[in-house]
């Protein structure tokens, strides 16, 4: 992870992030963000969500919706978009270690991280259809 320098509304954005599993958009960000500083600029919000995506402190899910979300959780997990509500969750899985182990061995190659995204129905909306 990249060293950045710190400011108050770079450290308030990433506690933001955090604090919530919703995988917000940058709008999203940007109303959150102005009651904490009432004068921030939507440029700003995204200035900071581009750089602190770069450096590594930060996610940035390309979903397919069309709009860009963000995840302060950065170590490695995959994602469940559900067709139902739109909701981004998160999937841990102790199993996926081995699937990356078997794929970087049967080809020769280093993983360092990976962007698995799955589509289907949340638990919730699963329990609506049954």
């Amino acid at each position: 992870m990249k060293q950045i320098k710190h400011s108050e509304k770079r450290d308030a954005l990433i506690k933001l992030l955090q604090s919530t599993d919703s995988h917000p958009d940058a709008d999203w960000i940007y109303s959150h963000m102005r009651e904490i500083f009432p004068n921030i600029s939507l440029g700003t919000v995204y200035r900071n969500l581009s750089q602190l995506t770069e450096q590594g402190h930060i996610l940035k899910l390309s979903v397919g919706t069309g709009t860009e979300h963000y995840d302060g959780n950065v170590n490695t997990h995959s994602h469940l978009v559900c067709s139902g509500c739109g909701a981004i969750k998160d999937i841990h899985n102790i199993y996926m270690d081995d699937v990356f182990n078997k794929i970087e061995s049967e080809h020769n190659i280093q993983i360092d991280n990976h962007c698995l995204i799955f589509q289907g129905l949340c638990s919730e909306c699963n329990k609506l259809k049954n």
